[in-house]
């Protein structure tokens, strides 16, 4: 998988078939979309293009009251490639950036920079200034810009939809189980673990579930992960040596 940073230097996309959003977890509902990505792309001979920014757009615009993220960017990647994305765009979601219109994003990136020939978005996605952008102006604009637009449906676990905003309630509660059901994966947290177990994510706005001790894997193998009273995470143990350096923990 090619990461890009920024617009400036991307290469000439062949028959690109596109997707842009936070993707924040990447969770079962994002899967849905993200596949249905890669089969546009196969069909024409094309390549999948994940359009997605950082920092993630609340922080940007001041609004991460009670916010916290559940991927870093470094996770975020790891599983794109998972799901076998040819291409990743990472937009630096500055002030000027938020500015822009819904046509002039359209006009200036999808197709100016990227080509667009197809653009997949989920059944709520908003876009431009004020998330004045939807599937009506899409729709709307396809024939002038010349792509075909495919919208996804909501996805559903157990009766209940599948978004970021539930999946960050369940890990806040710890039920870390369910957390994965709806991510479709285990929850991630990459770090730099020293000696002592202490781990450091890097990430100010991870969210980490509630203070206790929790069985996880690291590297793939077992281990038990307790997360302290202030917050922080620590590593008790692991079977086999105690690893050190930047790791990969899922829950």
């Amino acid at each position: 998988m090619r990461v890009f940073y920024g617009f400036d230097a991307l290469p000439r996309f062949r028959e690109p078939a596109v997707t842009v959003g936070s993707f924040d977890g990447v969770h079962l509902g994002h899967q849905a979309l993200l596949a249905r990505l890669c089969e546009e792309a196969r069909a024409t001979g094309g390549e999948s293009i994940v359009l997605t920014f950082d920092p993630h757009p609340r922080i940007t615009l001041g609004r991460t009251d009670g916010f916290r993220q559940l991927t870093t960017l470094d996770e975020k990647l790891a599983l794109l490639e998972r799901l076998g994305i040819d291409d990743v765009i990472v937009i630096p979601f500055d002030r000027a950036f938020s500015a822009l219109s819904g046509r002039e994003f359209i006009e200036r990136y999808l197709k100016g920079r990227i080509g667009t020939r197809t653009l997949v978005v989920g059944y709520n996605h908003r876009f431009g200034h004020d998330k004045e952008g939807d599937y009506r102006l899409l729709n709307g604009l396809h024939d002038e810009f010349g792509f075909r637009v495919t919208e996804i449906e909501k996805q559903d676990v157990d009766a209940e939809k599948v978004s970021s905003t539930v999946i960050r309630r369940l890990i806040e509660r710890g039920e870390m189980n369910k957390a994965a059901r709806m991510l479709s994966h285990p929850y991630l947290l990459a770090g730099d673990v020293d000696c002592a177990g202490h781990i450091a994510s890097g990430e100010a706005l991870k969210l980490l579930p509630p203070p206790g001790e929790y069985p996880v894997r690291i590297e793939g193998r077992p281990g038990v992960l307790r997360i302290t009273a202030k917050g922080t995470p620590e590593l008790l143990r692991t079977a086999g040596k105690m690893p050190s350096g930047h790791i990969l923990i899922e829950f």
